[in-house]
């Protein structure tokens, strides 16, 4: 007896290995989702704006990381005691000018050295409202009034005409590029229900779109339907009821693993998670030989699959053990 409608993964998503070029963009499920492929040993770059809610301002951060632009004070704003980026999310913010372009630059030019030998793209949009300022989208309002902002929803034309333009320059400079296409299942209930769904359904007609103009490039993860068609509960929800639980971003991410990662990664996940569980055993003698013994073979563990795929890092794992093993 089945007590929910399964969602259809969808078949003929790229399948990608630990040591493909990964840029993960847009709200905090990209950067749950980020966190997790930096623990089965991927090498993503998440966020290089901080995290980002509409479509508009995600395409905006990308050809700026394309442009390899470079922020002078001129792009800043200063607001109850800090220095902002219209642009940038709070993390970079600081009470020095002079600090937030660091934070900003230094992130800025870390991604643009990365984002023509990308192998995957993956786009998480959060809500297909926004704020605009002097008639320019911007990512993040800082907590200014609402009165210096004219907000409204972006249209699912609006959407596609942006990314069609976008895309059509990524792709013909990087013909291999994929491109993983979310929805955030995070619920904007400031909106209002209703409002949060004609958000939510813009967002879904223009990834449709989307992929049907570049249906060999752009591709579409339905996290959002994950959580909202086959959990459907409120303990899969964080306290406020409308951020996902951990349980039900590891049940989303073990559905993208399922789809996304080839046999190859799955192996490597498979073995870091047994270093790492091998690592976290307290022993009752440290000093023993018995221990040490144990620690020399979790370093063997990590040099055969060094050898094997050269490009993981288990830099801080031998660490551990070469310090433990000093004791």
């Amino acid at each position: 007896m089945n007590f929910f409608t399964p969602v259809e993964l969808p078949s003929g998503l790229p399948r990608f290995v630990q040591s493909d070029e990964l840029l993960l963009m847009g709200s905090c499920f990209a950067t749950h989702i980020g966190a997790l492929l930096a623990d089965a040993k991927f090498r993503p770059d998440v966020n290089p704006f901080g995290v980002l809610y509409n479509p508009l301002s995600v395409s905006a951060a990308l050809r700026e990381v394309v442009s390899g632009r470079i922020y002078t004070e001129e792009d800043l704003f200063f607001f109850r005691e800090c220095w902002h980026s219209p642009m940038h999310h709070g993390d970079f913010s600081s009470t020095s000018a002079e600090e937030t372009l660091r934070r900003i630059n230094t992130r800025l030019q870390a991604a643009h050295t990365r984002i023509h030998q990308l192998n995957c793209l993956l786009l998480t949009f959060g809500t297909s409202w926004v704020y605009e300022q002097t008639g320019r989208v911007v990512a993040n309002c800082h907590k200014q009034p609402e009165s210096v902002f004219t907000r409204r929803r972006l249209s699912v034309q609006e959407i596609v005409s942006d990314y069609t333009s976008l895309f059509s320059g990524l792709i013909a400079r990087n013909p291999k590029l994929k491109v993983i296409l979310t929805v955030s299942p995070i619920r904007h209930v400031r909106d209002g229900m209703h409002a949060n769904q004609l958000s939510k359904a813009a967002l879904l007609l223009a990834i449709d779109q989307l992929h049907a103009a570049f249906p060999e490039h752009v591709f579409y993860f339905p996290a959002y339907e994950l959580l909202l068609d086959e959990l459907r509960d409120y303990r899969f929800y964080a306290d406020d009821m409308v951020h996902p639980s951990p349980q039900a971003v590891r049940y989303v991410w073990e559905k993208f693993v399922q789809t996304c990662l080839s046999e190859d990664a799955l192996e490597i996940m498979q073995e870091s998670e047994n270093i790492n569980k091998a690592l976290s055993h307290k022993p009752f003698h440290p000093e023993s030989d018995e221990h040490k013994r144990f620690l020399g073979q979790i370093v063997l563990k990590i040099d055969r699959l060094n050898k094997k795929y050269p490009y993981l890092d288990f830099q801080n794992e031998k660490e551990i053990c070469h310090i433990q093993l000093k004791q």
